[in-house]
């Protein structure tokens, strides 16, 4: 293995894809979600989320969010995002600044369908730390992101869906 595919090998960078229907507006899906005040309704609770910052109720570009969050075995960290997208109604896009992750780039789309609301969550992660970041991966952190969407799709079932 030459050093070009050992770096290939290291950059764990994975692409995972939500998508959910909502009986609801378009116009209500995007006040949802587009405060970051609603997080922590939508966070597992294990993962003790606290955000940090005073978020404005509209987000913008190039604004700043910081939280606490303990997303392995209780362990306390900062983490820090930047909204670095927004079309209103459209989508907005979250990166990473600060954090437990070596890369984290998450896409929220909202698309008015027949009866509601389709949104698409697309994130592409990195825990990096060479091969210890594979392991860790491989061990833990990819099912814990799935869980948090996973929980995310059921609490919004149970919100909208009543």
């Amino acid at each position: 293995m030459n050093l070009n595919e050992l770096k290939l090998f290291l950059v764990n960078m994975k692409r995972l894809e939500f998508v959910q229907d909502l009986p609801i507006t378009l116009e209500e899906a995007w006040k949802f979600f587009s405060s970051p005040k609603n997080l922590n309704e939508i966070t597992p609770n294990d993962m003790v989320f606290r955000i940090t910052s005073n978020p404005p109720e509209e987000m913008y570009p190039g604004l700043f969010i910081t939280y606490k969050i303990s997303p392995f075995l209780g362990i306390q960290m900062d983490w820090c995002t930047e909204i670095t997208h927004v079309k209103d109604r459209h989508y907005f896009v979250d990166e990473q600044r600060k954090g437990p992750y070596n890369i984290w780039h998450h896409e929220h789309h909202f698309e008015e369908i027949p009866g509601g609301v389709r949104m698409t969550d697309i994130l592409h992660y990195d825990i990096g730390k060479g091969i210890l970041g594979v392991i860790a991966g491989k061990l833990f952190v990819d099912q814990k992101v799935k869980g948090i969407f996973d929980f995310r799709y059921k609490k919004l079932q149970q919100l909208y869906l009543k």
